[in-house]
């Protein structure tokens, strides 16, 4: 299975938009993914549902934090061309969606910031786009890997 239906399988089964991202390339990056659910689960619906960051595109950063980050950026320019990485992702998904977040993704639908999260129910599939914004999340991730390899 590849990382978009993997994504969109796990979003299908009741994971948020970030954990689907971030757990379906655990492969790629080696995270155990008990510890990816738990490491994600604050970056759905925008960050905790504050709607602010798709919790996709935060997914995607993460991972790419993993696969190309230092960890301690000390050298400016190394970190400027992390930073020119994650700009070009949410650029891509900008591209192909308008924005990254989340309140203007959904505009135009009834949702909240309340913490509660709504029911996965049929209707909530059927109305919500947010599986078209996990698939191309993965979609770009996978790309962008394919493209520029880790070392």
């Amino acid at each position: 299975m590849d990382h978009a239906e993997k994504a969109y399988k796990l979003f299908a089964e009741g994971l948020n938009c970030a954990q689907s991202i971030f757990v379906a390339f655990a492969d790629v990056t080696g995270m155990d993914e008990a510890l990816a659910l738990r490491l994600s689960s604050s970056f759905g619906a925008g960050m905790g549902r504050m709607r602010e960051v798709c919790g996709t595109c935060s997914g995607m950063f993460m991972v790419a934090g993993i696969l190309y980050g230092e960890g301690i950026e000390k050298d400016d320019k190394k970190k400027a061309l992390h930073y020119k990485r994650i700009q070009q992702l949410a650029e891509e998904f900008k591209e192909v969606h308008g924005t990254i977040i989340c309140r203007e993704l959904l505009k135009g639908l009834k949702v909240t910031s309340t913490p509660t999260p709504e029911k996965r129910t049929e209707e909530y599939y059927k109305v919500r786009p947010c599986s078209v914004f996990v698939r191309t999340a993965a979609e770009i991730l996978d790309r962008y890997i394919a493209e520029n390899p880790p070392v």
